[in-house]
């Protein structure tokens, strides 16, 4: 089978993050791999490329693959095989899976528990591109945040995977969304998702920028996956028992909050972590995808996929996500015969 391989991290190797050579990642023949105990094999129809990908190919994520991996953290696809003891899951059955790595290939195994089945005739490519992100916002504002009718909801770096998907779940949940992000261009797409508000945090001061929305009632909850110079900003926007969800660093600086700030405001910072929540609470990760995919496949959600490309480009992909170039979500077609959705 045709698979995209990392044989080293990062640029020549040295962990820090750069681009990679050709012969450090690329797509190449390698063998299928065989299902064992309590494991399914997947053919594997799309990919998403995410954040946490790239940390991964630097070596700089909490799960640490071994050389060579094949990366792709998540991704759709129709089961082939299932290995001893399997139940539930049979051959033929279309489902959605969160490994960390494996899935920019034609084909996958996953624990059978890591798979989980999507309703009949859903796209692949809608169902490639909500597992991961989608997955994170609904657990952080659903689970995590306990976001309301009512609340305003102010979303950094809201044209990312994670971002464009708490913008789309806040409407959906009757909050009231402000988008921030580095561009017009991004803040358009925001709008198009459902954003009440934008912000263009590279031109006017963030802080500022929400006191003329909101007033002194400040906002409700943050959902913040950038870090970096932004957070504390947004954090002092938070209102009376405010919620601040820590999602992740694409900023790549951790922020340091000054902690009179939470005493002040009984607010909270919570952090986020949908993947390993799913791995610990089984039944409540099977839950919130079995609830997005439902919302999904009956026309309340439909995930914001910016561009698509064949496996043979998969390193482009994350190059683009990587540059910040992509708006939503970048999918990696596996199977040679799909085709790109209408634009």
């Amino acid at each position: 089978m045709r698979a995209l391989v990392c044989t080293a991290f990062g640029e020549h190797g040295s962990g820090e993050r750069g681009s990679y050579s050709p012969a450090s990642l690329a797509v190449r023949d390698v063998e299928t791999p065989v299902p064992r105990a309590g494991e399914v094999l997947v053919r594997v129809h799309a990919a998403s490329a995410n954040f946490p990908d790239l940390l991964m190919l630097d070596n700089l994520y909490q799960h640490r693959p071994a050389l060579p991996f094949i990366p792709g953290y998540e991704f759709s696809g129709v089961v082939e095989k299932i290995g001893p003891g399997v139940t539930g899951i049979e051959p033929g059955d279309a489902g959605v899976a969160i490994t960390r790595s494996g899935g920019f290939a034609e084909s996958a195994v996953v624990a059978a528990d890591r798979f989980w089945k999507i309703p009949a005739g859903m796209d692949m490519r809608h169902a490639a591109a909500f597992p991961l992100a989608y997955g994170t916002s609904y657990h952080a504002l659903k689970d995590r945040a306990q976001l309301a009718r009512g609340d305003i909801l102010l979303v950094l770096g809201a044209a990312g995977g994670v971002g464009i998907a708490g913008v789309q779940l806040g409407k959906m949940s009757g909050a009231t969304v402000i988008a921030c992000a580095s561009s017009d261009d991004k803040l358009k797409r925001c709008t198009e998702c459902g954003a009440d508000y934008t912000i263009n945090y590279e031109k006017d001061d963030l802080r500022s920028a929400i006191k003329a929305i909101v007033g002194e009632r400040g906002v409700d909850v943050v959902l913040d996956p950038v870090g970096g110079r932004y957070t504390e900003a947004a954090f002092r926007s938070l209102g009376w028992n405010g919620r601040h969800l820590v999602v992740g660093f694409t900023a790549g600086e951790i922020p340091r909050l000054p902690l009179n700030l939470p005493l002040l405001k009984g607010a909270s910072v919570i952090g986020v972590s949908w993947d390993t929540y799913s791995r610990k609470f089984p039944e409540g990760g099977a839950r919130n995808i079995r609830e997005l995919a439902e919302a999904i496949a009956g026309g309340k959600l439909l995930p914001a996929i910016a561009s698509e490309y064949p496996l043979e480009k998969a390193k482009e992909a994350l190059e683009d996500v990587r540059e910040r170039r992509v708006i939503g979500k970048a999918l990696v077609l596996c199977r040679s015969d799909m085709k790109p959705l209408p634009q």
